[in-house]
């Protein structure tokens, strides 16, 4: 998709599938960390793909956003809808102005500037250097352990 195509998407839609995105690389990064059970690794992504855990880290990344994309975060971020009781309002915004930055740098082909981006998060929220486990095996258990 060309910038200008993308440009025309709602925000909503961008934030659409900037979700699926940040989500699926999370869940690699969290399974690159080490065998465990399903439900080990959904605890170990859910802080992180939440609201809460988006709207920190972009801490990480807003002094590195080109003017481009800052414009693209702020669209998302403007959004006027309504959040979920669970979430902070400012919170919700913010992660939806990052859902909405990956989604457009995503289907724009720009593939390694996400992955530049959300490695600085990941690493701002975790303390771990992506494809690093946190502790010496912090998810690995026997498959089909509980």
């Amino acid at each position: 998709m060309t910038q200008q195509e993308a440009r025309l998407l709602s925000p909503q839609n961008l934030a659409y599938i900037g979700d699926v995105v940040y989500e699926l690389m999370t869940r690699e990064h969290i399974l690159a960390r080490g065998n465990a059970p399903v439900n080990r690794l959904h605890k170990a992504v859910v802080p992180l793909v939440c609201a809460g855990g988006q709207s920190q880290g972009l801490e990480a990344i807003a002094g590195l956003l080109t003017e481009e994309e800052e414009s693209i975060y702020r669209r998302g971020r403007n959004v006027n809808g309504s959040h979920p009781k669970n979430a902070d309002p400012q919170e919700y915004r913010r992660a939806t102005g990052v859902e909405a930055l990956f989604g457009y740098l995503y289907l724009t082909g720009r593939t390694d500037r996400v992955q530049e981006l959300y490695e600085k998060m990941y690493q701002a929220l975790t303390g771990v250097p992506p494809g690093e486990a946190a502790a010496s095996g912090d998810l690995a258990e026997s498959p089909g352990k509980e």
